[in-house]
Parts: structure tokens; C-alpha cells; sequence
């Protein structure tokens, strides 16, 4: 899928235009001379928080010194469809798209959580509460739409070819009351239903491990069988929303990751531990 993704698309041409520029001993400044930008644009080019004109692209092989046509053309045409037009481009919220355009393509996604049931399996009343608590004066048409959108993000998880998913959730998420009793029952009945899915591994870290290497700290891997595209670590905060690609930074969340799953009640034991959850919450 990722020739129809123009967030990957745009990851390959950064990665790509970074290594020729390198490759020919140019700096980031003497690249944005010959296109008489700022710096920071090749800058932003480069990590793929913007996209690059194909006529850019083009000046910028020929300062590199690549004199394959047929490669110019292709990074010309990877500039192209950077720029198409998707689904999840539609929302408001910039930091949020560009993650969408990541999770469509990803073929495994680890996620921890500590507070919420993750999007990726919320049901649409618990989503809307949770959208609704983050942000009390939301605007309803607003809400309407990340709800809408939350949901759609759902799709590929029961599709032809969805992504390995392994959840970690602190057991406070089975009890925090969101939406009310009606709301967390189905919920729970969701996450009963999707640990039974072959592609889905739910995980709950019980109260009793105490302390531990992600006690404050959501985040989730995605990680891609496309060579081109690095694996990302996402962190959604009250700052912004942050992506971590270096080699040291995915060795510390996996090394995390690895510390959850053994902490953390086996599956078996965590389908008892949310059906358990699930009956607390009975009328």
C-alpha cells in the first residue's frame, strides 16, 4: 500500500534526498542556496514534515551530481504522489494526519497504554467520551468528525490484510468509569472480542507489578516491511505529538515494550482479568 500512501511516499523521497545530498558531500546549506530557500526548508524536506515540488526534487539530483534520468524521475514521481490527496488528510489536525498516513500502512503496532482503551479498538460511545473528557469545550461537529474518524481507522483491523497488534494496558483502564456503566460494559465486551481476533494480543499489566519501566509513558511502535520507511515510535502528549526514529531511541521503547510483555498477565490470564472487569460493570 505504500505506493498509495503519500505519507510514506514522502518519508522515501526525504530518506532518499538526505542520502544524495550526503552521498555528495553537500550540506543542507549549500543545498538551499541552489534553491535560493531557507535552510530550514531542505531541513523540514529532509525529515518529511513537508513536502518538496518536483521541480525541487529535480534541481536538487542535478546539484548532487545524479545524472540517471531515470532515478530523477523517480524521486520526481515519489514527489508527485506525495502530494495526492487521502481520506485522513481531510481532518483539522495536522500532527494526527500525519500518523494516520503512518498506522494505514504499518504491518505491526505495539501499543501501552495507561489510561484509555486505545482508538484502534474503542467502541463509537467510549471514543466520544473520551474525545469529549480530553477536551470539555469541544465544539460537537468537531467531536463528530474525530469520532468519525476514529472509527474509520478501525476498518483495516478487520480487513484482508491487517496489521500485527499487540496491546499493553495498565489494569486501570478496565476500571476507569469512562461514559458510564452501559458504556464501559460494551466496551469491555469489545476487548473480550478482539483479543479472540488472530492478529490481536491484549495484554493487561495487573496493580501488583507496582512500579515499572513504562509507568508514565504512553507510546506506540509502528513498524513497516517496506525497507524505505524507519520504524517510528509515537508519543501523544499535552506538548504535541512527538515521532522518534533514531536507532538508540526504538532500542529504548522496545527494550520497554520487551519489559511490559513479561510483566504483564499472559493473555489467557488477561482475557479472565477484563471479563472479571467486564462484570463489575453489570446493572
Amino acid at each position: 500500500m505504500a505506493g498509495t500512501n503519500p505519507t510514506l511516499r514522502r518519508r522515501q523521497l526525504a530518506g532518499r534526498l538526505r542520502e544524495l545530498r550526503e552521498q555528495a558531500g553537500k550540506s543542507i546549506r549549500e543545498a538551499a542556496e541552489q534553491l535560493e530557500c531557507s535552510p530550514a526548508k531542505i531541513s523540514r524536506i529532509e525529515t518529511a514534515q513537508r513536502g518538496a515540488l518536483p521541480r525541487d526534487v529535480r534541481d536538487l539530483c542535478l546539484f548532487y551530481g545524479v545524472t540517471d534520468q531515470a532515478q530523477i524521475d523517480a524521486l520526481m514521481t515519489l514527489a508527485r504522489e506525495a502530494k495526492q490527496q487521502v481520506w485522513w488528510q481531510e481532518t483539522e489536525d495536522v500532527d494526527f494526519r500525519s500518523f494516520l498516513g503512518l498506522e494505514i500502512d504499518a504491518t505491526s503496532i505495539s501499543e501501552y497504554e495507561t489510561t484509555t482503551v486505545p482508538g484502534l479498538l474503542q467502541t463509537e460511545d467510549y471514543a466520544r467520551a473520551v474525545i469529549r473528557g480530553f477536551l470539555p469545550g469541544i465544539d460537537t461537529d468537531v467531536l463528530e468528525e474525530r469520532v468519525t474518524y476514529r472509527l474509520r481507522r478501525q476498518e483495516r483491523m478487520y480487513g484482508p490484510r491487517p496489521p500485527k497488534y499487540w496491546v499493553l494496558l495498565d489494569e486501570s483502564v478496565l476500571h476507569r468509569h469512562v461514559g458510564g456503566a452501559g458504556v464501559m460494559r460494551r466496551q469491555l465486551e469489545r476487548l473480550e472480542k478482539a483479543s479472540e481476533l488472530p492478529h490481536v494480543t491484549i495484554q493487561v499489566i495487573p496493580f501488583t507489578v507496582g512500579a515499572h519501566m513504562g509507568f508514565d509513558s504512553a507510546f506506540i511502535l509502528l513498524e513497516f516491511s517496506d525497507p524505505t520507511i524507519g520504524d517510528t515510535i509515537y508519543l501523544d502528549t499535552l506538548m504535541g505529538s512527538f515521532y522518534l526514529e533514531k536507532a538508540k531511541e526504538l532500542e529504548r521503547f522496545r527494550e520497554t515494550l520487551n519489559h511490559l510483555r513479561a510483566v504483564a498477565l499472559s493473555p489467557q490470564e488477561s482475557a479472565i482479568r477484563i471479563a472479571r472487569a467486564h462484570d463489575g460493570f453489570a446493572a
